[in-house]
């Protein structure tokens, strides 16, 4: 395939949007690739499309040479499956809902476990039928509160989504690592260097989790890998090891304290620390030592809005994507001025244990980061302005309704399974592969009779892969301060061609070496641009990234070609008789 920047439907632009925040974003829009047209609604332009399409090519290749069978729902779905899956309203705001003329409700799909539930159920009813997985590619639309990123978290994407179909457990758990073995696959042909790291299940229920990530700088999910072990996992899934009791034997009673002007944790620390009627003996107090206690307002599916305490140590924060993977499906929101006002016997700076709980005074679910272990001594608010509990003993003195694990991960936090440190690092989701177990199965009635006769509900597995957001992905790791650097396979082109000068000698050997690349089966970009300086076109042909860059130019005089790896800057001079055999072998060695 030829394609010639002559007639090209593109343009390439000398700045950055200004709305663009990382730089596939940036990039994408400056080559000519995407054009936005809405928050987060982005249309495709020839080469985004033909990098898109390779991408998505490689995708079904991998997912057939699985075994795995493909087809394809409509966009447009009713809302009767997703109202017995309790989704039309658990997803809340983010779905996109509408009505038809007749008053009938239906959605924009943003994932199809109800529709390929209910295809199965319509054609199998055995278990000689099973396993079986199947898969489309599709687009979903999701109505995100804040779209950013370009096509990286848009409001409209495209995914390829497969569903496993077995009788049991174990067939699960197999149909599950032949997604997994497959994914390698995909990614690895992508040319995108990746993470497998233990995630939360979240609104799509189930039991085992993994996500595939694209460490990047600009990736908005943080995820967690220890120093010693194989441990992985985004920050939702990250396990605090919980301390062993303390021994609270030699801790004094305790007491309230007069502690004016201490509104923050650093200010109640040095004053405790300075007085000599509130010093320990043992050590200073520190950060850590003080029980922080924070309430949010969860908001429910049905509307129903409910206070959450959490107590933490004083050195850390409430992580809020932990929380919200925590509760869901309720959404998280601060504790305004309001409910402070119905929560009178909350006091704003000082609220402590004594206030919280179903035995505190406000009735308050009350739940205690992991770290808060029987015999651990806080010193923490006591419910009054300006006072605060010292030698407050957990499990002595007071006690919580569970516990919940949300507070921020940090950087040499211990590993939740050999307690080594872990590091933190940013990356992008390409995939996420579920155990998803019987949940829709049971609500939608997909049942098959066993080999006993009896009837079994079906076991499911849920495999996604963000096709249009692998473009951004690739993107945002194979760039370079002059432009995008595709990997070859899902490149627009596997040759860029510039043709320079005023002579038609050079154009006239760049659409001979064209023709005869196209009639060997290597896909090029000519830019035959009359009129254009040699710099602009080599500063577009750095810009859209195609891996090999081939200058027709002066050094035809002498017999030689530039070639030049656009990912090394390397170059060298072929001879004219030899360029032809030359590409190819670079192109298809």
């Amino acid at each position: 395939m030829i394609t010639r920047m002559s007639s090209l439907f593109v343009r390439t632009l000398r700045d950055a949007p200004a709305d663009a925040e990382v730089p596939s974003h940036r990039l994408l829009v400056r080559a000519g690739y995407v054009r936005r047209i809405a928050p987060g609604v982005f249309s495709w332009l020839p080469l985004g499309y033909m990098v898109y399409r390779n991408v998505e090519r490689i995708v079904r290749a991998e997912m057939d040479k699985a075994g795995f069978q493909e087809v394809h729902f409509p966009a447009l779905l009713p809302r009767e499956p997703y109202e017995s899956t309790g989704r039309w309203t658990e997803y809340g705001d983010n779905l996109f809902r509408l009505q038809d003329r007749k008053g009938g409700d239906y959605l924009l799909g943003p994932t199809h476990e109800e529709m390929f539930t209910l295809m199965v159920k319509g054609e199998y009813s055995s278990h000689k039928d099973l396993p079986l997985v199947i898969y489309q590619i599709q687009t979903k639309f999701r109505d995100e509160a804040r779209p950013r990123a370009g096509i990286l978290r848009g409001r409209e994407f495209v995914m390829k989504d497969s569903y496993s179909f077995d009788v049991d457990d174990a067939g699960l758990r197999a149909s599950y690592l032949r997604h997994r073995d497959a994914y390698v696959s995909t990614f690895d042909r992508l040319g995108l260097e990746y993470v497998i790291v233990s995630a939360t299940s979240g609104a799509m229920g189930g039991s085992a989790s993994e996500e595939f990530l694209a460490p990047t700088e600009s990736g908005e999910d943080t995820y967690v890998r220890c120093t010693a072990c194989d441990f992985a996992a985004n920050v939702e899934a990250m396990v605090t090891p919980v301390p062993p009791v303390s021994d609270a034997s030699g801790v004094p009673a305790a007491h309230v304290e007069q502690t004016p002007d201490t509104p923050t944790i650093a200010s109640l620390v040095e004053v405790s620390n300075a007085r000599a009627d509130l010093r320990r003996p043992d050590r200073d107090w520190s950060a850590e030592d003080t029980l922080k206690n924070v309430v949010f307002m969860l908001t429910d599916v049905d509307g129903g809005r409910r206070p959450l305490a959490i107590g933490l140590p004083g050195d850390r924060d409430v992580d809020i994507k932990r929380l919200e993977a925590a509760v869901q499906p309720a959404t998280v929101e601060p504790f305004e001025e309001s409910d402070f006002t119905r929560h009178r016997e909350l006091v704003k700076g000082y609220i402590g244990p004594g206030a919280l709980g179903e035995t505190g005074t406000s009735g308050i679910k009350y739940l205690l980061d992991p770290r808060v272990v029987a015999g651990t001594r806080w010193i923490t608010g006591a419910n009054t302005a300006g006072q605060h509990v010292y030698d407050l003993v957990a499990g002595r003195d007071f006690s919580a309704d569970g516990v919940i694990d949300v507070a921020e991960v940090r950087e040499g936090d211990a590993c939740g399974l050999c307690g080594a440190p872990v590091t933190l690092a940013r990356g992008i989701e390409i995939g996420h592969i579920f155990q998803l177990g019987r949940k829709y199965a049971e609500a939608l009635g997909l049942k098959v009779q066993a080999e006993n006769g009896e009837l079994v509900t079906v076991t499911m597995g849920s495999y996604g892969i963000g096709v249009s957001r692998a473009v951004a992905a690739i993107a945002e790791q194979h760039v370079d301060d002059k432009g995008l650097v595709w990997p070859r396979e899902v490149a627009p082109a596997d040759v860029h061609i510039v043709a320079t000068g005023k002579a038609d000698e050079p154009f006239e050997f760049a659409e001979t070496l064209c023709e005869e690349l196209d009639s060997r089966g290597v896909r090029v970009i000519l830019d035959d641009r009359r009129g254009v300086s040699p710099g602009v076109k080599f500063n577009d042909s750095e810009l859209i990234g195609v891996p090999t860059i081939v200058i027709v130019g002066r050094g035809l005089v002498d017999g030689l070609i530039e070639v030049k790896d656009r990912a090394t800057g390397e170059r060298v001079d072929i001879p004219v008789a030899s360029i032809t055999d030359y590409l190819v072998d670079l192109v298809q060695g």
